[in-house]
């Protein structure tokens, strides 16, 4: 059974840091893109980034040279550096992996089977 557990969240003021992680399990974790995806209040949930078995990266516009996604394919682990971190950036940050032999495409919510419970992070002004 694939499950996917996300930790790391928290408060902290603009400006800051913090580091986000998932652990997977379950599942042949390199044949899977993994990805971070957010969801505020009241606003639907969205892309953050993801990294495909390579390595390859993909960002929202957003956040884009304040977040890196990474992924050990040996510990099942993904983490997401988060700096310079913004007001706008409060939200459920939630761990997601995709099913496509480790590939990834468009950076949108349907095509992930796999959900993790979320990690709020919440930035203060």
């Amino acid at each position: 059974q694939v499950q996917l557990v996300e930790s790391g969240g928290g408060s902290v003021q603009a400006g800051g840091s913090l580091r986000l992680s998932c652990a997977a399990s379950g599942y042949t974790y390199s044949d899977y893109c993994m990805a971070w995806f957010r969801q505020a209040p009241g606003k639907e949930r969205e892309g953050v980034a993801q990294i495909d078995r390579s390595g390859l990266t993909t960002y929202a516009d957003s956040v884009k040279g304040r977040f890196t996604i990474s992924r050990d394919n040996a510990e099942n682990r993904l983490t997401l550096q988060m700096n310079s971190l913004k007001p706008e950036d409060t939200a459920m940050y939630y761990c997601a992996a995709r099913p496509s032999a480790g590939y990834c495409y468009l950076l949108v919510p349907s095509p992930f089977n796999y959900w993790g419970h979320g990690t709020q992070v919440t930035v203060s002004s």
